[in-house]
């Protein structure tokens, strides 16, 4: 048994087609036929039931699966050691980040850290805080930028930044004419806000006291911070963007920035791993980078924030 045969295996079971498998394994499909053959024969099980039409994992091979999926973790862990030892910024290194985070940080930075490693192979995804949590404990992504919540308890946290919530509100709304907001301003209120599972709305919801959201609140399913910002601009109501994203706005924009009054909103953005997590250097990059494109001020709480 080799790892080489326990990857095809994993491969074979996520595609169900030996031919999608070899192209992903780039090898010929007879090859790939022939490995897992000799790899059932050593098993003395079957492990797929092949037809003209199909294949179907066996109920032995759903288990197999699991264990080669831990022992494939724990070969890449291995060289992921010898990399880290030797200060090899290179390789793949799969990150999950917020889509509350995502169009604000990332253009910031990463191109930045692209260049400086350009044998560090990054790979994003956007995902919410349920998912982000499940991926990392799993081993299907490396690290993530998240914000922090009790929901992340048992991973590994080091804080990046400080990022106040802004209001954002059309000019026809009264509360426009106001130089802050107050979380008793919002109490009746028709939002723009985002779907429940996203910590950004759930963090406002919970410090605003927003009793009536869900009865007042209209979003869209796919709904986003940009679509809402858009909405406001059209002449419509109110929504909530990160500090950010103030970055991004023009002038006619920035018009429409209402602060919040003191104690101001505050979530902290942290690096997520796992507590099997062994890339340190380039997580030392990620926090290094992250840290340095942000405002200096953003990099701790200041007596006028409170951390929702």
């Amino acid at each position: 048994m080799t790892l080489q045969q326990l990857e095809y295996l994993v491969s074979i079971y996520e595609h169900r087609h030996f031919g999608k498998a070899a192209v992903e394994c780039n090898i010929a499909q007879p090859t790939l036929s022939s490995m897992i053959h000799k790899l059932e024969t050593e098993l003395g099980v079957l492990l797929f039931e092949r037809t003209s039409r199909s294949v179907k994992p066996t109920h032995i091979c759903e288990r197999v699966v699991q264990q080669a999926r831990q022992t494939l973790r724990a070969a890449e862990g291995i060289r992921q050691l010898i990399d880290d030892a030797q200060r090899l910024p290179e390789g793949t290194f799969r990150l999950g980040i917020l889509p509350t985070i995502t169009p604000y940080l990332l253009p910031r930075c990463f191109p930045k850290l692209c260049r400086k490693h350009p044998k560090l192979d990054l790979r994003v995804s956007e995902m919410k805080t349920h998912q982000i949590k499940k991926a990392l404990l799993a081993g299907d992504i490396d690290a993530a930028v998240v914000v922090r919540t009790e929901e992340l308890e048992g991973l590994q946290l080091e804080s990046l930044f400080f990022e106040q919530f802004v209001a954002y509100v059309t000019p026809s709304h009264a509360l426009y004419h106001l130089p802050t907001i107050k979380t008793s301003d919002l109490a009746n209120e028709a939002l723009w806000l985002l779907d429940e599972g996203h910590c950004f709305r759930d963090q406002l919801v919970k410090f605003c006291n927003l009793k009536s959201a869900e009865v007042s609140r209209r979003s869209y399913s796919l709904g986003s911070i940009e679509t809402f910002m858009r909405m406001v601009e059209a002449g419509d109501g109110v929504t909530f963007i990160p500090e950010l994203a103030l970055a991004q706005l023009n002038a006619e924009q920035r018009k429409l920035v209402r602060p919040f009054a003191i104690p101001i909103p505050t979530r902290e953005i942290v690096l997520a791993t796992a507590p099997h997590f062994v890339r340190e250097s380039v997580k030392g990059l990620l926090v290094e980078e992250i840290r340095g494109c942000v405002p200096e001020r953003m990099l701790k709480l200041n007596n006028t924030e409170t951390r929702v």
